[in-house]
């Protein structure tokens, strides 16, 4: 998961009884796998004293940066979107280095052929 940000901040107030999630989300930032698979990563802590709510706030590697509501926004769903994100970033690189734009725009008379190698449905298969 952090090989896809250059930043992690987390923010609370240890009374807050709504922190399940930022405390959650540290844990696994903290974990041997995450640190090894980006070093680099800077992961901020900081505790508040007011009335602020929760929040974690990711800097992905490409400046993005998204900020969550870690009392409405559990630490799964965070860890899932920040690797949905990274794999469209993944994508995009790879496409970059091979000399190719992007996005990749399929023109429209190309959306509605068939895919090479699948059997288009006979008209009785479709009826059923």
């Amino acid at each position: 998961m952090l090989k896809f940000l250059s930043k992690v901040k987390i923010e609370y107030n240890a009374l807050d009884p709504q922190i399940a999630s930022c405390m959650e989300f540290m844990a696994q930032c903290n974990s041997r796998k995450a640190r090894e698979s980006n070093p680099a990563c800077q992961v901020e802590v900081k505790r508040r004293t007011d009335e602020h709510p929760p929040q974690i706030t990711v800097t992905f590697v490409n400046g993005v940066e998204q900020a969550f509501d870690a009392t409405s926004t559990p630490a799964q769903s965070i860890r899932t979107m920040i690797l949905e994100k990274g794999q469209t970033l993944e994508t995009e690189q790879m496409f970059r280095e091979a000399g190719e734009s992007w996005p990749v725009i399929i023109p429209k008379e190309e959306l509605s052929q068939p895919a090479p190698g699948i059997k288009p449905k006979k008209a009785e298969e479709k009826k059923q």
